[in-house]
């Protein structure tokens, strides 16, 4: 997976008020507006491939909206549908000519059809286009999921051969980055040595450098090329979180903790080394910073005290803790602080206070709806952490009735009647949420998912993934929903595209564990232990991962 400075440009859609269908009648806007409405009211039920072809209707109608074109291609592209996008891509080209946006999908779709000269030739007018987003467009169209990674870097090789790329860092990192998201060390690995060439002074230059070391499995090379520029760290708090962060994807906290601690520091830097701190399970580590700010707390500083209670608290200094968070004066730091405080309550074994103070929360009128709403959340946490699932149930009962329909309740009491395997009333709060909020996108995931996962309504759940997928085409998340509802539908190849794609996104366990069963499904069962193990080594307590391995037998 590429690296923090690797993030590539979302293709994302703007979606409007759903309306009612409406069947075209003839004449003119009337026909455009009923196609309109029609689309839009099968692109709310999912329905993209219906979706597009009335957008198409629409955009034909109108005679001159690129706009109704543009929407019509997209759909369409993300249904998946070649013929469509090709007819909605032609109305667009005919409307806006020389948009950018057009010329980008037009790529992407040559390239899903595998016209990979037409393709190239698309590309390359885009990076050699004078508008200075002309190279943002074509990595858009080459990273915006392809079906056939290979024939996209087989594209992005060629590129790089006739100097198509053009002259400027951000362009080269980032389809450095794209290099090494397809899984192509060796494409990488020749612009690395052409960004070196071409910037030899950028520290920038030898991130990259260490992020390609660290996708081809050279931890230690990619650790002296981040030794190389550490002191630049000392004047560059951007170059320092960049290093950091690259040092925190070579699963190494503890070093990019220490990395952090070079220059001014701050609260966000202090916070940062904290949070790091914690993922390395540095206790000593952490007790050092615990006393650096410790040291300058007589001022009443908010974010400063809250910080000293939360490490306090990871530290279980609970009384320490308590303390801390009593003093913070004010601001939005102080409602952290109050709810943080029941907490420890809870770990101090004050059970019945913590309760107490939780309760007292719920009902100040004082307060503002999100902490009272908190409050709630925290309450049903403890009480799950104290096997009271009786007292869990009555809390999400309490905040719903104080606040009806609100979706944080209802989403977090839907994860809990998942987990206590109620598919129905699971169902139920998320069906809830999206009656207030129709594109609500995580409520829109997490019920197609778990429809697909724990029945068997694949096609509504699929209806309600493409949905989601509208809404954040490149969310890694969503593109493992779609990828499983593929693989429940028998449709195995074109899952493990979309799996491995939502993989080389986010190193998920849940991700890792649906691709080695949709391996195992196909007889690639080496290749399946594989992602098993990977999938492990992150977590390996994950549910999906433990019930991949119990139902395969690959345990």
């Amino acid at each position: 997976m590429a690296g923090p400075l690797f993030a590539l440009l979302a293709v994302l859609l703007a979606l409007p008020v759903p309306a009612a269908s409406v069947a075209p009648d003839a004449g003119g806007q009337d026909d455009v507006l009923a196609a309109t409405l029609s689309g839009e009211y099968a692109l709310q039920a999912g329905r993209l491939g219906e979706a597009a072809d009335w957008y198409l209707r629409a955009a034909r109608a109108a005679d001159g909206d690129p706009a109704l074109a543009e929407r019509a291609a997209r759909i369409a592209l993300l249904a998946n549908d070649d013929e469509l996008a090709g007819a909605a891509i032609r109305l667009w080209k005919r409307y806006a000519p020389d948009s950018l946006a057009m010329r980008s999908a037009q790529a992407t779709w040559l390239l899903r059809g595998g016209r990979e000269r037409a393709a190239r030739r698309e590309l390359e007018q885009l990076l050699r286009d004078p508008d200075p987003d002309g190279w943002r467009h074509a990595l858009a169209a080459l990273g915006s999921g392809t079906r056939d990674p290979d024939a996209s870097a087989k594209v992005l090789g060629r590129l790089v051969a006739s100097g198509a790329i053009p002259d400027q860092l951000q362009a080269w990192l980032a389809f450095g980055g794209l290099a090494q998201r397809f899984g192509e060390p060796r494409l990488a690995e020749s612009i690395v040595a052409e960004v070196v060439e071409r910037f030899p002074d950028e520290p920038r230059v030898a991130l990259l450098r260490a992020s390609q070391l660290r996708e081809a499995g050279d931890d230690d090379g990619a650790r002296a090329a981040l030794a190389a520029i550490e002191r630049q760290a000392l004047v560059s708090p951007e170059l320092r979180l960049a290093i950091a962060a690259e040092y925190d994807s070579l699963g190494d906290p503890a070093a990019s903790a220490r990395v952090m601690t070079l220059g001014p520091q701050d609260e966000r830097s202090y916070g940062l080394r904290a949070t790091l701190l914690v993922k390395a399970e540095d206790r000593e580590g952490l007790g050092e910073v615990y006393e650096e700010l410790r040291g300058s707390a007589g001022q009443p500083d908010p974010g400063g005290r809250l910080l000293l209670g939360q490490i306090a608290e990871y530290l279980e200094r609970h009384d320490d803790a308590l303390e801390w968070y009593r003093s913070v004066p004010g601001g939005p730091q102080r409602q952290v602080a109050r709810l943080r405080a029941t907490k420890v309550l809870h770990d101090l074994e004050r059970t019945e206070e913590a309760y107490a103070a939780l309760r007292a929360l719920q009902t100040d009128a004082d307060v503002d709806e999100v902490l009272r709403r908190d409050a709630y959340l925290m309450e049903a946490e403890l009480r799950a952490d104290d096997d009271d699932a009786e007292g869990e149930r009555e809390t999400y009962a309490r905040g719903l009735a104080a606040h009806p329909d609100e979706g944080g309740l209802l989403y977090a009491r839907a994860l809990m009647w998942e987990r206590r395997d109620d598919i129905p009333r699971a169902e139920a709060d998320l069906r809830r949420i999206l009656v207030a909020e129709p594109e609500n996108v995580a409520a829109l995931n997490a019920l197609g998912y778990t429809l697909a996962d724990r029945t068997t309504r694949y096609a509504e759940a699929l209806e309600l993934i493409d949905r989601a997928r509208v809404a954040e085409p490149d969310n890694a998340a969503i593109i493992d929903s779609y990828g499983w509802v593929l693989y429940r539908l028998g449709r195995h190849q074109e899952a493990l595209a979309e799996l491995q794609r939502a993989w080389r996104m986010m190193k998920d366990p849940e991700i890792g564990a649906h691709i080695g069963e949709v391996l195992w499904a196909m007889g690639r069962r080496d290749e399946a232990r594989e992602y098993f193990e990977k999938a492990r080594e992150l977590d390996p307590e994950n549910r999906s991962l433990l019930r991949a391995l119990r139902e395969t037998g690959a345990d």
